[in-house]
């Protein structure tokens, strides 16, 4: 409600209560003091006060000085007055009802204030958490726009910040009330440049029926709120200067926070992306120099016929072995692609585990004879994708095989523990230093643990925690590394 209508509301109330008082005194004006009336006649001057403020108190004190002369001094029905003594009480009145009005429209007004301002208080609180919160940019938006709307009982409010495709241009992103009829872009200073808004850096400008000011940081404007029909006074206006500025050290700390993952998640890309070069071309590298090697002695010795049929076959077959490593490599790269764009499905199915163990073999680039395998007859059926779980037992026994002495043999091993199945590959190897057992399970970081840290260890990782289990490295018995898998037991059926 604006200053004018609360006023003439304000006057009415208290015209009506005048009214009222005096129809109810008149019958009884002859057992009356002529002070009583006056007296009476202040509770309507409160009321109008109360309701439009001193204008309507001022009007109402004048209203009553006629209603109180006319029908409760004599003479009665007239603006005249008789004894010296009636003057008196007259001007009393009036003096006392002014000072009662004026009185009363100050403390309405501090009570007012006061309202506004815990709510302001408040408003700056929420705005001070949101300094030192993680909320993001779109959110803090949100908040700023919706806190002026309500704090400042405007009928729409906006909150322009700089394009991010264009830091000279000036978009909306984020609103709050019922938008005006006018074209939105009139919100915008002249050129919806950023450097337009340097105008607004110290003062509120209105044109138009809109408010705007600036939001600035660190004496640099971060943006722009535009607020519509509202009315601000000197004092609610440094207020909402006061509630910008903190709006702007909260959007651009937001701003800051979000920057600052940016430049950490591209760093981390980088380092992902050198790590990846280097893991892939030593990866490489081995193999393609023992194909290299190969094919070049087979053209050579076929040039001069000097190779035997034995020595042939085994270059044949390190070419062989070779190229199956690079293609595991070349999986190993499109698994970790499908982990890191959450392509990853799992087809679950009752699955034997000597079945998973068979596949991890054929998987794997182990040599024959290498794998002592117990597992006990008992062993409950698992609910996993196999094809998954076999490469995990595959990543893993080339490592235990990569880290084993070669005359002792790698140990494949399950129990059953509850309500998962534990699959143990144990190796005889140096084994892996407490304070790497968390590292060696990330991707490329080959720093400690004895280099076993790579893709192979990282994606059975990943295979394992998308079935919602665990895979762990310990000590092995007698020395050496154990890593642990857990399989989810199949329910059993219910017999019938």
């Amino acid at each position: 409600m604006d200053a004018v209508k609360r006023w003439v509301l304000g006057t009415l109330v208290a015209f009506a209560g005048i009214g009222a008082l005096a129809g109810v005194m008149l019958p009884l004006r002859g057992d009356l003091s002529i002070a009583t009336p006056a007296l009476v006649l202040v509770v309507p001057v409160v009321a109008g006060v109360a309701v439009g403020g001193l204008t309507s108190g001022v009007l109402a004190v004048a209203a009553g000085f006629i209603v109180y002369d006319v029908l409760f001094v004599p003479p009665y029905g007239t603006l005249a007055v008789g004894a010296a003594q009636n003057w008196t009480a007259l001007g009393v009145y009036a003096v006392v009802m002014l000072i009662v009005a004026r009185i009363f429209s100050f403390l309405q007004r501090a009570r007012i204030d006061a309202h506004h301002d815990a709510d302001a208080t408040r408003r700056l609180h929420e705005l001070s958490d949101l300094l030192i919160g993680d909320q993001p940019v779109t959110g803090i938006l949100g908040v700023i726009a919706g806190s002026l709307h309500q704090a400042f009982d405007a009928t729409w409010v906006a909150v322009l910040i700089p394009d991010p495709d264009d830091d000279d241009r000036l978009t909306v992103a984020a609103t709050a009330g019922d938008p005006p009829a006018g074209d939105v872009a009139a919100l915008v200073p002249v050129g919806g440049r950023t450097e337009s808004l340097r105008p607004w850096t110290g003062t509120a400008a209105r044109s138009d029926g809109v408010v705007r000011i600036a939001l600035v940081a660190r004496g640099r404007p971060v943006g722009l709120v535009g607020l519509a029909g509202t009315s601000l006074d000197r004092r609610r206006l440094e207020l909402a200067r006061t509630y910008a500025n903190q709006a702007a050290l909260a959007l651009e700390a937001s701003q800051l926070r979000e920057q600052a993952r940016r430049t950490e998640l591209l760093e981390q890309v980088d380092a992902l992306r050198a790590a990846l070069m280097g893991a892939v071309s030593h990866d490489l590298r081995t193999p393609l120099a023992s194909v290299k090697t190969a094919v070049s002695t087979l053209r050579r010795a076929g040039a001069q016929g000097s190779l035997s049929e034995c020595d042939r076959e085994e270059l044949l077959a390190l070419i062989e072995d070779r190229s199956d490593a690079l293609d595991r490599l070349v999986a190993n790269l499109l698994d970790m692609t499908r982990i890191q764009s959450g392509a990853l499905e799992l087809r679950r199915a009752i699955t034997v585990v000597s079945e998973i163990v068979e596949g991890g073999l054929r998987a794997s680039a182990v040599t024959p004879g290498r794998v002592s395998v117990d597992l006990p007859g008992d062993l409950p059926p698992v609910d996993v994708d196999a094809v998954l779980m076999e490469q995990v037992v595959a990543n893993l026994l080339d490592n235990a095989e990569r880290h084993s002495p070669d005359e002792i043999p790698v140990r494949v091993a399950a129990e059953a523990c509850g309500d998962v199945v534990e699959l143990s590959v144990t190796d005889q190897g140096p084994g892996v230093p407490a304070s790497e057992r968390e590292r060696v399970f990330t991707m490329f970081s080959r720093n400690g643990a004895q280099g076993r840290a790579g893709l192979g260890l990282a994606i059975a990782k990943a295979f394992v925690e998308a079935h919602e289990q665990s895979i762990h490295v310990e000590d092995a018995p007698g020395g050496g590394a154990r890593f642990v898998v857990t399989l989810p037991a199949a329910p059993l059926p219910i017999e019938g």
